[in-house]
């Protein structure tokens, strides 16, 4: 990022790659050079014991890739979820993914994809009242923790649903809610539900106009930005999303071309409780049970867990860059090497529009419903700010979600964040540093940095650092 964002910047301004970057997108790159960094920003913990003294630099608090503040967003929202939001029942995850075609639409059009999702949770909280009815249960009602995921392992764009359900569901009677849990999944009743979530979403499509039908136009630009900033925004998505390399999106245009139509596959069961039709998948056989804290903490950090980890990025040959994968693909590729700005690009189409929540709540879980506040779990309460790794004798924490400090999302971990290294004592900390003189004062005085690294000066054209690129490009000669 570092060596390469001036030269992104300079081949966006030249029209050297037919994207745009919007500004939120700026904004997120700028931010994550300075994370972690002293000359932004710090907190001063000192050890009460011995003359120890620390600094601990502020984050970016990034939305799209940033592996350690996504990290810390995973870990703060998973506990947060179970001690304070998801009672104690079992919990099943829903994994809905979408065509291959519509994808690059899907992720710059926050719009359509709160529709869809809205469309698919409703859908499959349906069926858990209409399930627990064969049973003799009614009015019974369910719940869920939305997220939104945008990338694939590779970081090519891929938005697609994890959706964790309570699996079965809660009915009101008399002054009490009563749990109920749904007594078994057939593969068969996840194809039905597939089949109704897609039957669903065609039909909403069709009657906006939004599928590719000679009949009708679909009007799908973003109505909050400049033309061109979104016609740039949905081709970088469009390159994010097909993995071309260079990214050359298709031509601009004052409407987005509509969604291709299904492809018409039959419904198909790849494995047991997987199904797919028309280029939608839905996958439903992650479960953890009632008791099982360990399993349910592992489903929780899978569904809110960052895009890339940072271990996985590493300096590949040619001055291209390697992604390693979590999970070999099909033809045994274990690994991809990306050309510098390919690698931008695809971090740039996964920072989600402003304002689009990647984390939501449905059913008896929404912050509506009259059920909520009746089965969340009662957590015993504490004094905020308190020390929460002295032990037993701490005192209780303050009921409902909150900030989790640093060192308490550490202790998650196995670490203890307030560990003295010195005498093993305990540390606290004395300030936080915000003000630029004051930051640049105190960094001269222990001899640390206080300017940011200087970034690399933009290329000139082709910009690829890829020979092979380079060579594509028609700028070097074969």
């Amino acid at each position: 990022m570092q060596d390469n964002l001036a030269t992104l910047y300079g081949a966006v301004e030249d029209n050297a790659l037919a994207i745009r970057l919007p500004g939120f997108v700026r904004k997120e790159l700028e931010a994550y050079l300075d994370c972690g960094l002293l000359c932004r920003g710090f907190a001063r913990v000192k050890c009460v014991d011995c003359t120890e003294r620390r600094l601990v630099a502020f984050g970016c608090k990034g939305r799209g890739f940033c592996p350690s503040c996504l990290g810390r967003k995973m870990a703060s929202t998973t506990l947060n979820l179970t001690e304070c939001v998801l009672p104690p029942s079992p919990l099943r995850q829903w994994v809905l993914t979408f065509p291959f075609a519509w994808r690059s639409r899907v992720g710059f059009d926050a719009k359509l994809f709160g529709a869809l999702t809205r469309l698919f949770v409703q859908t499959v909280l349906a069926f858990y009242t209409q399930r627990m009815e064969k049973e003799g249960l009614t009015r019974g009602k369910s719940g869920a923790v939305v997220v939104l995921q945008r990338t694939s392992s590779d970081l090519r764009l891929n938005p697609h649903l994890h959706v964790v359900f309570l699996d079965g569901v809660y009915r009101e009677q008399g002054e009490q809610v009563l749990w109920s849990e749904l007594p078994r999944l057939s593969t068969r009743e996840v194809g039905c539900v597939l089949e109704k979530a897609v039957r669903r979403i065609a039909r909403h499509l069709a009657r906006r106009g939004l599928l590719d039908d000679p009949s009708g136009e679909g009007d799908n630009t973003d109505a909050d930005a400049e033309p061109s900033v979104a016609q740039g925004h949905a081709a970088l998505c469009a390159s994010a999303a097909s993995g071309q390399s260079p990214p050359a999106g298709p031509e601009l245009r004052r409407k987005s071309r509509p969604l291709a139509p299904l492809d018409g596959k039959p419904l198909h069961f790849d494995k047991p409780l997987c199904a797919s039709l028309d280029g939608f998948t839905l996958h439903a056989a992650t479960r953890a049970g009632a008791m099982d804290a360990k399993g349910r903490e592992a489903l929780l950090s899978y569904v809110l867990r960052p895009p890339i980890a940072q271990e996985r990025v590493t300096r590949g040959p040619d001055g291209l860059v390697r992604i390693a994968l979590k999970r070999p693909f099909s033809d045994g590729t274990i690994a991809i090497d990306l050309d510098p700005l390919s690698l931008l690009c695809r971090l740039a189409a996964s920072v989600p529009a402003p304002r689009m929540h990647t984390v939501r709540y449905a059913g008896v879980l929404a912050s509506a419903s009259t059920m909520r506040a009746r089965i969340v779990p009662k957590a015993p309460t504490v004094e905020p700010g308190a020390d929460v790794s002295a032990g037993d004798d701490a005192p209780k924490r303050v009921a409902g979600c909150r900030y989790r400090t640093w060192a308490e999302l550490l202790n998650t971990l196995g670490i203890d964040g307030l560990l003295c290294p010195t005498c093993q004592g305990r540390m606290v900390v004395l300030s936080l540093v915000r003000d630029a003189h004051e930051i640049r004062r105190y960094l001269r005085a222990i001899g640390e940095r206080s300017e940011p690294p200087e970034r690399v000066p933009a290329r000139g054209p082709p910009y690829w650092a890829s020979r092979a690129l380079r060579i594509r490009s028609g700028a070097d000669a074969a």
